[in-house]
């Protein structure tokens, strides 16, 4: 599969923005997709990730309530809605996917076979 992210851009605090991630491949509704970020000089970290049925999501404790991860199994899309904004959201974020497992930690950048190129979001005070 591949992925291409994108929506990144400048916004001030308290705003908000949408990242897209288009899947290419007839087996997109298969995998499990999450989003990753990694700030300058830092490791790359989890922000959220969803099941392949959608019927799960899960969050990262520092954007819990302020992002939303999406799937939208017509279009292959995955999105990220990203409200409430603050300046430490600032970072390249990545889109991943891999095919899922029962014991396999969804918070692990290891974890992820498939990787977008990464989009740029950075958040002014």
């Amino acid at each position: 599969v591949q992925l291409q992210a994108s929506g990144g851009g400048l916004v001030q605090a308290g705003g908000s923005l949408r990242l897209s991630c288009a899947a290419s491949g007839r087996t997109f509704s298969s995998y499990v997709m999450g989003w990753f970020r990694q700030a300058p000089g830092k490791e790359r970290e989890f922000v959220a990730a969803i099941s392949w049925s959608g019927t799960s999501t899960y969050y990262a404790d520092s954007v819990e309530g302020r992002f939303t991860i999406s799937r939208d199994y017509a279009k292959n899309m995955v999105y990220l809605q990203m409200n409430s904004l603050k300046p430490e959201d600032t970072a390249v974020y990545y889109c991943a996917a891999r095919v899922p497992l029962a014991t396999m930690t969804i918070s692990s950048p290891y974890e992820y076979d498939y990787w977008g190129q990464g989009t740029l979001v950075t958040v002014s005070s």
